[in-house]
């Protein structure tokens, strides 16, 4: 279990060195194209103190991390809406691995699950991703700005470091909202209005070329910056994780299977992290101090999260959701498909006479108590693992044609889940690659990296048996139900999309 290690974020350092800042300084309301308020950060204090005092922009990107966590982030006051980890959860249900079975409360059902939201702009959850996202991008684009803003590379090192983390956690925005807003990469499609300043209010949709060449640059460029930077906590971006960022965004763009072998062989040959062992899969992925993790936070009581949270949400053995009547399970076909001798078999709660059948009962808990022991939520949120080096390394190698690379690679990970792997050394050619992907999805399970596995894959998902709807109907990747709408607010108030095609 956890150790309860409290993480203080230093907003608060932040205003109090510069007196001007509001609460536009971080949390600013509004979408992307209808507001970008600057005043107070824009100011020449402001820029002063970013410049000389290495613990203004620290206090910047810290602030950018506690938006992670934060409820009502998307806008909304709904219980789906608690940051980065709500979206992961958006992503799950559409990609069909992970199934609402029993919906007593309505969260996911009609908007997600039955794909509402992504046939329908009016539906508020396209507005929740998209104000989110853009919100972290606003944060971001504040920091740069006010450290000299985007071709300057800080003189003092602190100054350096936030630099870096900034344009990484700008691209990681771009990259999800690009995932979400576009069915699969086609260059010259416009997708999204490409934000790199906290100045301009309305643009036109830049192409995915163009957005995906931002993530690039910026994430080049952050891995540059973040030499020599030794993080104080998990939930901060280092080398490692803006590598492994850039091998994403490289990996859903197709075509640089080298070089998303080479940021991932990278990530893994730092020896930073370890695999998860065999003995650990049932361990509640609750902890960020375990060695697998590459990026994640520390939730303590002081972040005030309970039941509006992914734990909420998911965790049977929280006061949440999860316990009381909101089922959210592994898919059935994939259940099925795990061998029998795989330590990940029992991560899940497998009686099939039981309305909990398949709830992630070992992989997922925030507690000890069964339904619960407090309101309070102090179960850590994983953003990325050291497994998603492994198999993304894998997959790209075996893209590339390097089939004795990419089978080292599954090997390595897929050793520590069944007593013989062995049969990875006959794999080839296209069975090699089905087998990664089934590897990722069994692996990464929850987590919210199998949308981003069956967009890579060109995946076609049919739901299993334990679905309330759509069972069995063969969606593929690129659908129109996979992909959200531009909201009605964004349309609405920024002219220049509004006058583009949707």
């Amino acid at each position: 279990m956890k150790r309860n290690i409290t993480y203080k974020f230093f907003i608060a350092i932040g205003m109090a060195v510069v007196c001007s800042c509001s609460d536009d300084l971080l949390d600013n309301d509004g979408i992307a194209g209808k507001s970008q308020p600057i005043s107070s950060l824009t100011s020449v204090a402001a820029e002063d103190a970013a410049l000389t005092n290495e613990d203004v922009p620290v206090a910047f990107v810290n602030g950018i991390y506690s938006l992670m966590i934060q409820t009502r982030t998307g806008g909304s006051r709904g219980h789906d809406d608690f940051g980065h980890k709500a979206y992961d959860l958006f992503s799950d249900f559409l990609s069909g691995d992970m199934a609402l079975s029993v919906s007593t409360y309505g969260w996911y059902r009609s908007s997600i699950t039955e794909f509402q939201t992504p046939q329908d702009f009016t539906f508020y959850d396209n507005e929740q991703v998209w104000r989110y996202y853009y919100r972290i991008v606003r944060s971001a684009n504040n920091v740069i700005e006010n450290l000299g803003g985007n071709d300057v590379v800080p003189p003092l090192e602190n100054n350096k470091y936030a630099m870096g983390q900034a344009k990484a956690m700008r691209a990681h925005s771009y990259f999800y909202l690009a995932q979400y807003f576009q069915k699969e990469y086609v260059g010259s499609e416009p997708i999204l209005p490409l934000y790199i300043d906290p100045i301009t209010k309305n643009l036109a949709k830049s192409t995915a070329e163009e957005v995906y060449a931002q993530m690039e640059k910026d994430l080049t460029e952050a891995i540059s910056l973040l030499e020599g930077f030794n993080r104080t906590a998990k939930n901060q971006v280092n080398q490692d994780v803006a590598k492994m960022m850039l091998a994403y965004v490289l990996g859903a763009k197709g075509g640089r299977d080298v070089a998303v072998a080479q940021y991932t062989q990278e990530v893994i040959d730092a020896g930073n992290h370890t695999v998860l062992p065999s003995t650990e899969v049932t361990n509640g992925f609750n902890d960020v101090n375990v060695s697998s993790w590459v990026w994640g936070i520390d939730i303590t009581e002081n972040n005030s999260l309970g039941l509006v949270s992914w734990w909420g949400q998911v965790d049977a053995r929280s006061y949440s959701y999860g316990w009381f009547g909101d089922y959210k399970v592994i898919d059935q076909s994939l259940f099925d498909a795990i061998p029998s001798d795989d330590v990940r078999k029992a991560q899940f709660y497998d009686s099939s006479s039981s309305g909990r059948h398949l709830q992630p009962f070992y992989k997922f808990y925030g507690s000890e108590t069964w339904g619960g022991e407090s309101s309070v939520t102090t179960a850590d949120y994983v953003y990325m693992r050291i497994e998603e080096a492994y198999l993304l390394n894998a997959e790209s190698n075996a893209r590339a044609g390097n089939e004795v690379a990419a089978r080292m690679s599954l090997k390595a990970l897929v050793e520590n889940r069944v007593p013989d792997a062995s049969y990875i050394d006959g794999l080839s050619g296209q069975a090699l690659l089905d087998e990664i992907y089934l590897q990722t999805r069994i692996e990464l399970w929850g987590e919210g990296k199998s949308y981003l596995a069956m967009k890579r894959n060109k995946a076609t998902i049919t739901r299993g048996s334990n679905h309330l709807s759509f069972v069995g109907v063969p969606i593929p990747y690129n659908d129109e139900r996979l992909t959200f709408e531009i909201s009605q607010n964004e349309l609405q108030n920024n002219p220049f999309i509004n006058g583009q095609n949707q």
